[in-house]
């Protein structure tokens, strides 16, 4: 089963696409778009594509737990998401993966232009790595 693992943010929007045994990551992109209807076609023309069963979308909540307006807008990228792909989509804790993300990026000596095109796939494949590792334990 496919799945697509997605970091969803107001300029950028990173995509990690599992392989087909859904064990590990396999294809990333950046989609860069504004409004989230444009995101969201761009991901229901990704996953047919790749013929995903299942969304991934990194869900931002506080360090502290709580949630604030960048939860809300996750919260509302999944109804859109339901709506636009009828795919099912699981909220995903993502705190810390854009931190990680650029920490892997500098650790491989990428400079912060280049870094920039990339993070966004990166955290998607942190969150993708981490939903496989849950998932692999909790079958």
């Amino acid at each position: 089963m496919r799945i697509m693992a997605i970091d969803y943010g107001d300029a950028h929007t990173g995509i990690a696409i599992s392989d087909p045994t859904g064990f590990l990551a396999g294809f990333t992109t950046t989609i860069n778009a504004y409004r989230p209807e444009v995101v969201s076609e761009q991901i229901a023309a990704l996953a047919k594509e790749h013929g995903v069963e299942e969304l991934v979308l990194g869900h931002p909540i506080n360090m502290d737990g709580t949630r604030g307006p960048r939860s809300e807008k996750a919260q509302a990228m999944k109804v859109l998401l339901e709506d636009t792909t009828s795919l099912p989509v699981v909220l995903w804790d993502e705190r810390r993966t854009t931190i990680d993300a650029h920490q892997i990026l500098m650790g491989s000596g990428k400079n912060a232009k280049k870094r920039k095109k990339v993070v966004d796939a990166v955290a998607a494949s942190l969150i993708l790595e981490g939903y496989l590792t849950y998932k692999k334990s909790h079958p």
